[in-house]
């Protein structure tokens, strides 16, 4: 039988064992433009390249603040990722209320984990079209999620999401060791040189499509040492960004010569 007989709905495995509204869920993520996530000791980092669909619109907010200590970046559909900010703000604001404190990361990645996998299990409904990145900061120091359309979620060091985020993820595989150690500017630093090596050839970083969170951990005693997490947009990256091109340029590895792919993000 043809794949289309199995993909009227996302409730329907094919002999493969397959969904395939859950792949083309994911493949809706790989269109979206990359966004890079980064954790070390004492911080974590969400680093985007946002896109304006043409010239006469504004760039796609790429990087949502959830609560004072977590952020999201997003690849994919951006409707769909507002619905899932929106309930992760519900979320955050419903521990404070019920609880009198933040809600720890882990709980809130797994709520929107089991909300998405519900989708596979309901006739009628769709996988979310679109990949997080989720950075926090809670009493066990910085954390880096990534959640998938299927609802799996996982913890990382670094990840890359989105078009041409292979070689982005090459950059962050080749550094790795090198994360745990890093301090605030340091790991910006390897985001924005992990952003720029999925860049094609005709493009640059600049303040208007660049866009940087920051969440992480200060000097100071119990809940005061908690940064909250700073999004950085428009001049506020110029500094980011001169000090990038103040290195001068990878030596290798630029992804130099590659063909755009197509980009969903709306």
């Amino acid at each position: 039988m043809f794949r289309n007989n199995y993909d009227n709905d996302s409730v329907t495995f094919s002999p493969q064992g397959r969904i395939f509204q859950v792949e083309y869920a994911q493949e809706a993520v790989k269109q979206g433009s990359v966004v890079v996530g980064i954790a070390s000791k004492t911080h974590a980092v969400l680093v985007a390249l946002k896109r304006n669909a043409e010239e006469l619109s504004s760039y796609q907010k790429k990087v949502i603040p959830i609560d004072q200590h977590m952020g999201i970046a997003i690849a994919g559909l951006a409707s769909d990722a507002r619905v899932l900010s929106n309930f992760m703000k519900q979320q955050s604001l419903a521990s404070k209320m019920t609880y009198g404190r933040a809600i720890p990361l882990e709980r809130i990645v797994s709520q929107i984990g089991d909300r998405a996998q519900t989708n596979t299990q309901h006739y009628g409904k769709r996988p979310y079209g679109v990949g997080l990145l989720v950075a926090g900061v809670d009493d066990a120091g910085p954390h880096l999620y990534e959640f998938q359309p299927s609802g799996m979620t996982l913890e990382m060091v670094a990840c890359a999401i989105g078009a041409r985020s292979q070689m982005a993820r090459t950059y962050l595989e080749r550094h790795l060791e090198a994360f745990e150690a890093c301090g605030r500017e340091e790991l910006i630093g390897h985001g924005l040189r992990a952003l720029k090596e999925s860049l094609s050839q005709d493009k640059e970083l600049t303040i208007d499509n660049t866009t940087v969170g920051v969440v992480g951990v200060g000097e100071g005693k119990g809940k005061e040492r908690l940064e909250t997490f700073k999004l950085y947009e428009g001049q506020e990256v110029g500094a980011f960004l001169e000090s990038l091109n103040n290195e001068g340029a990878p030596a290798e590895g630029t992804g130099e010569g590659q063909g755009q792919s197509m980009e969903v993000d709306s």
